[in-house]
Parts: C-alpha cells; structure tokens; sequence
C-alpha cells in the first residue's frame, strides 16, 4: 500500500464500472486513484463495480506507488451501506475512502467507529450549501490523515450558482481555512474541459494559491499538469532550504534572510514545501 499520509498533489477518478481502466489509472502519474462506485456507475452496474474493485483490490499491484481509494454511494442510501460492507472485506487493502455528500463530522465519525483500526484514510466530499456549513467539523472528523474535496459541480448546482471563480470564491476560502485549522489535506474539483490544458494550469495556480494542496482529474491528461503546479520548483526548494538554515542558525532568537524577518508562519511554509518536495 502506498503512503496515504504523504500529501496528494492530483487523485485521479476512474469509473467503476470501467475495471480495464483500474490498472491503467495507477499508470498515469497520479498521487492517488480513487475508483467512482457513485456517480460513474449507473444503478444497475452497482454490484458488478463492488465485485470488481474487491477482485482489483486484493489483486497483487505490484510497485505501483499511487494511493488506491473508491468513492462510495452516500450513507444515506442502501447502495452505500452496501459499499461500507464491501470495504470492510477491503480495507487493509486500500489507502484511502470517499465519502459523496458529506453534511456532518458526525456521519463521519460513526463510519470510522464502525471500522475500527481497519478503517483507511477518510475523504470527504462537500458539495453542497450543508456540507459547506459543516466544513469545520467535517474537516476534523477526517483528520490529518485524510481530506476534503470540493465537489464545486454539485455545489453550484445546490445554491443555483454558476461553476465560475467568483461565485466560488467564498466556499473554496471557507474550506481552505477548515482543512488549514485541522491540518487536513484540500483539493479541488476537478477542471471539467479535459481539452483546455491552458484552463487547467490556470485555475490550478489560483487554487494552490488560495491554499488548496492538490486537485482532483477526470483524465489522464490532467495528471501531468496538476503535478507540475504542485510540484515545487528548484527555486522555491532553495528557499525554503535557506530559510530553514537561517531560522536554524539562530537557534530560536530574531532570524534575518535577505533583510526580510523569518516568523514562524514563514518557518511553517518553508517545512510544507520541503515536504511536498520529498526533501
């Protein structure tokens, strides 16, 4: 099993209902694969996709170093009760599980109670006006083991807004700030144009610099360039890397870089960057 702590610059979906695609999905470079037992298989197709994520999941998978995860059907519904059961027959096999439609901590909480120590890493998705009020909680109740990702489609749909910046301006801050207080990984929706590359480098910067730390693909071709926007440069490594130094050197007093004050927020950026970099 992969390290699901490690942060996710891009997860990357794969229909489960589409097992000939689950192999070539942990191929494309993506941190994470997450296979969709929700929205991408249609009623009829649900207990085939349980049966072949549990064949793909106890499959050998080799060096493959991407996390594996699947997005269940919402707890609320006989299909997700179903999922839960099928994941508990998995769960030493998978690095991570996603929750559709998150409104509550508490939901949460009950899911990774009724698992135990078996329970792999927690993802939520909020993608409505409830899930949004909840964020706080439901960022806790994920941890810092797990996350949140911004189902900005549905979301727009709930408060009968347009999927554009603006109007999602306040509900990606809103998030940004639940997921920084429990230390809790954020990613975005996905970009839903798999033919604009320009779009997605674009919007991918905005949201890493509001403080989201990965996004979400629906396509392979994504992958490549959500990965290089959350990848820190040589640039930004050897700053941090001087920042850190100089905050060492001295040994917890005032520390200077440039003439510029090195605080502990900034000590706390350069950590995260070196992190992310695997240095």
């Amino acid at each position: 099993m992969a390290d699901s702590s490690a942060p996710f610059r891009s997860l990357l979906f794969v229909p489960g209902a589409r097992p000939d695609r689950f192999g070539k999905a942990l191929d494309a470079g993506a941190d994470a694969v997450c296979i969709d037992l929700e929205d991408a298989v249609p009623p009829e197709g649900k207990q085939a996709a349980r049966k072949a994520v549990y064949e793909f999941a106890n499959a050998p998978r080799g060096a493959k170093g991407a996390a594996l995860g699947f997005r269940i059907n919402g707890l609320s519904t006989l299909d997700g009760f179903k999922d839960v059961a099928l994941l508990a027959d998995v769960a030493d096999r998978v690095d991570f599980i996603m929750i559709p439609k998150a409104s509550s901590g508490a939901e949460l909480q009950n899911l990774k109670a009724a698992l135990g120590e078996a329970c792999p890493s927690v993802w939520a998705i909020v993608e409505s006006a409830d899930g949004l009020a909840a964020a706080d909680e439901i960022a806790r109740a994920v941890g810092e083991t797990g996350g949140v990702l911004f189902g900005g489609a549905d979301f727009s749909a709930d408060i009968g807004a347009p999927l554009e910046w603006e109007a999602m301006a306040y509900a990606r801050g809103a998030l940004v700030v639940a997921c920084s207080r429990a230390g809790a990984q954020l990613l975005d929706v996905p970009h839903l144009d798999v033919t604009d590359d320009e779009g997605l480098a674009t919007t991918t910067r905005r949201v890493k610099a509001l403080g989201f730390t990965g996004r979400a693909c629906i396509h392979p071709t994504q992958v490549a360039g959500v990965n290089a926007v959350f990848t820190p440069n040589d640039a930004e490594i050897e700053h941090a890397q001087r920042v850190i130094a100089a905050f060492d050197d001295a040994s917890g007093g005032a520390a200077l870089l440039n003439g510029k004050l090195i605080e502990l927020p900034v000590i706390r950026s350069a950590r995260r960057v070196l992190a992310r970099a695997g240095v």
